[in-house]
Order: structure tokens, then C-alpha cells, then sequence
């Protein structure tokens, strides 16, 4: 049996809203671009993947990529040939058979309470899904390891960026990756995959770099307060800068944000669960200047504030860009404050958004927050004349109620 073609990124050129600028070409530092009276294009075998070029192209045509087998790239005759981009090719494995049985049993109990799988929002882009699978994990380099959280705090998380270099795993904010830890567990079996969502927009961490992010808690004490020592968290955050890690996935086809003008996001969240909702903030905050999304209103709970992932940089955001509420349960000399606690605080404002169409609601963290959450829903709705148990199948049905929790 052959061994699976790898799969890398070639970087393309749209026919279809090139306008021939020459921008491009003469950006380019390796002569990597050229072109004839049709078309420009790139040649696979100069183009390192620098993204100089990237900016300055007035139509965008330039940030265009496929996935291809590492050794059958497009041409530079099929590309001067095109007068649009071919579609991209489907893996050559993958698919919900390939699914480990870690990874479904853990998604189907992550999504229960928003009724099981529904469909993503109707404006949400394309996901790609299972392209790497147990047999054939991609293989990304760590090139970033910072911990979120105070060092005199018990609850260490940590922002991990993974690398692929060339290796094609495009990811949506909502996406999740698997990890495979290395090593085998008490009984000589290669430990289990765990998921982790992406924290990281779908232009990566850093734009152009093909790499993402995700948010780890270092697991030292299980739900009971005993100890234990977790075998990926530990593994991703003891991860030194060139380090390599197997992934698997994307997965994921659900809790995806929309695109459309004036839609507007409504996020839950606590601890880890911040990880896709950073994701979707941060896709809006680079996209700000096109006045192109709608409301932004987080809901984040943790017990102090030096416990509450990306706190520096959310308070760093104009409030007229996204209204946040923090809840802590833990400070000293203070009230005990949760995430529902905030939502009935706000119950008008959420409401007002909960009655809007173009409104999407997302919902991370502890499966324990689930109940409590939505009898703040519940509450909120009847205070403001509506009917929560009515609304709740609608927003289900309209794909506008999202959860994954754990």
C-alpha cells in the first residue's frame, strides 16, 4: 500500500479579480511571481511563503491558497491557463468514519446541551474537516509558549502557538484540533487524542504565517481535588519553541461564527471555553476598519481576575467594540459573581438580542454553567415579555444557539 501523498499550501493567484497591477511581481524579493498577457501566477518551486506580497495587492486576488499533494502542485501552464481557481481537492482520507472514537464520543457530549449536532449559521464560511486522522497526523512546530494566567495563581493556562510550515490545515474560529500526546498510557496503548479549540482567527495568530493558536489549562488535580497529572496539558505546557506536536483534524462543522453584515454575537464562556470566543473576537477586531459586523457582547467568568485567560488584552479593547462583563466568584471581601449572575444583571440588553434575527449565541466552559445560564435566559426573556422556552427551539432551528462544553 502506498504511503499518503503529504499535503501543502500552494499559493495561487484569482484570475477572476487580478488586475494585472503588477504589484505583485514587483514586491516579490525571489522573482518567485510572473506572468503572460493572461494571467499572473506564482511558481511553486521559488515562493517561500514570506507574504510580502500579500498587502500591498490592492484586489486581494494574491491571498489566494490550495491544498495539493506535495509533489503534484499546479503548473505554471495550468495556472496561466485559468480564468478562475480550481476547487479545492478533497483529502485523499478523512471523513466521519475516520473520526477517532475519542473524539466523537467527546464532541457529541461537548454539543448535548444545544440539542445535539445542528447545522452551522447560514452565513459561516466553509469548514474543512478530518484532513489529518491517527494514521497520518500533521506535524506542527511550537513557536510560541505563553502562560495567560498570574504566577500566583493556582489555575496555569497557557496560549500555545502551533506552526505547520507548508503542511495545509486550514481552521475557523469554533474549529477544534486534536492532540496526540506522546508515549503510550499504563497499558502500553499511545494515549487518547484530546481536543482543544482554536483561539486564533482563520489567518492565524499571525496573519499570512499558516499557524493557530489554542488556550491549555495544566491539569494537576482532577473534578474532585485529587491529584493528577493530565498527559496532553502537561505535555503542551511544558512545550519549548522548535518542539514538534502531532495534530489531528480540524473538527468541528458547528460552532462557526457568521459572516454576514450586522450579525452580531452574543458569548458565554468560562475559563478555556474563552478559546473560540477569542478566536471570533479577534477576527472582528482585525476586520474593525469595514464596519462590517454587528454587536459584540461577552459574558467571561473566572475566579479572580489573574485567573481569567487574555484579561490584559480584553481590557485593552474599545468598549464600543465589544461590551464585556467579567464575573469573579473568588475576590476577597467580595460578592460571589457568575456568568448567569451578569446575564440577569443585563437581562434587558440580552434579551433585545436574543429577539434579534441576525443575533448568534456561543457557549463554552464547564458543562455546570449550562443550567445556570440558561435560567438567566430564561428570566431575562420574561422580564422583557418573552417566552424563553418558546424562543430557544426557534434559535436552535435558525442554527443561533451554539454550546460546547465539558
Amino acid at each position: 500500500m502506498n504511503a499518503p501523498t503529504e499535503l501543502v499550501r500552494q499559493h495561487l493567484i484569482d484570475p477572476e479579480i487580478c488586475i494585472r497591477c503588477n504589484t505583485c511581481e514587483e514586491t516579490c524579493p525571489i522573482d518567485a511571481i510572473t506572468h503572460d498577457s493572461r494571467n499572473y501566477v506564482v511558481k511553486f518551486d521559488v515562493c517561500d511563503a514570506c507574504n510580502l506580497c500579500i498587502s500591498p495587492c490592492p484586489t486581494g486576488a494574491i491571498d489566494s491558497w490550495r491544498r495539493v499533494g506535495k509533489d503534484s502542485p499546479f503548473s505554471l501552464e495550468e495556472q496561466l491557463g485559468w480564468d478562475s481557481l480550481p476547487e479545492d481537492s478533497e483529502p485523499e482520507e478523512g471523513g466521519a468514519e475516520d473520526i477517532p472514537e475519542d473524539v466523537a464520543r467527546i464532541t457529541a457530549e461537548a454539543t448535548a446541551g444545544q440539542g445535539g449536532t445542528v447545522a452551522p449559521p447560514w452565513s459561516a464560511a466553509h469548514p474543512y474537516l478530518n484532513l489529518y486522522g491517527l494514521a497520518r497526523p500533521a506535524i506542527a512546530t511550537c513557536s510560541g509558549n505563553f502562560r495567560l494566567t498570574a504566577e500566583d495563581t493556582s489555575s496555569e493556562i497557557h496560549h500555545i502557538v502551533l506552526d505547520f510550515g507548508k503542511v495545509a490545515f486550514p481552521v475557523l474560529e469554533g474549529q477544534s484540533i486534536g492532540i496526540i500526546p506522546p508515549g503510550e498510557d499504563a497499558h502500553g496503548k499511545p494515549h487518547h487524542v484530546r481536543l482543544y479549540s482554536v483561539a486564533s482567527p482563520r489567518n492565524g495568530e499571525r496573519p499570512g504565517y499558516n499557524n493557530l493558536a489554542i488556550t491549555v489549562k495544566r491539569v494537576i488535580e482532577d473534578r474532585d481535588g485529587k491529584p493528577v497529572k493530565g498527559v496532553a496539558s502537561n505535555f503542551l505546557c511544558d512545550l519549548g519553541k522548535g518542539d514538534q506536536v502531532k495534530v489531528v483534524g480540524p473538527y468541528g462543522a458547528s460552532f462557526l461564527m457568521p459572516n454576514h453584515p450586522g450579525s452580531s454575537l452574543l458569548m458565554i464562556c468560562t475559563g478555556t471555553g474563552s478559546a473560540p470566543m477569542r478566536a471570533m473576537t479577534e477576527r472582528r477586531r482585525r476586520r474593525i476598519g469595514r464596519k462590517e459586523g454587528g454587536d459584540l457582547m461577552l459574558f467571561f467568568g473566572a475566579r479572580t481576575a489573574g485567573e481569567l485567560p487574555y484579561f490584559g488584552p480584553l481590557m485593552k479593547l474599545p468598549k464600543d467594540f465589544i461590551d464585556s462583563n467579567l464575573a469573579f466568584s473568588r475576590v476577597a471581601d467580595q460578592p460571589k459573581h457568575y456568568v448567569q449572575d451578569l446575564i440577569r444583571a443585563r437581562g434587558d440588553r440580552v434579551a433585545e438580542m436574543l429577539k434579534d434575527e441576525n443575533c448568534y449565541v456561543y457557549i463554552c466552559g464547564l458543562k455546570g454553567m449550562e443550567k445556570g445560564v440558561e435560567e438567566a435566559f430564561q428570566e431575562a426573556c420574561r422580564a422583557n415579555g418573552m417566552d424563553w422556552n418558546a424562543l430557544l427551539p426557534e434559535l436552535r432551528a435558525q442554527s443561533r444557539y451554539h454550546v460546547e462544553t465539558y
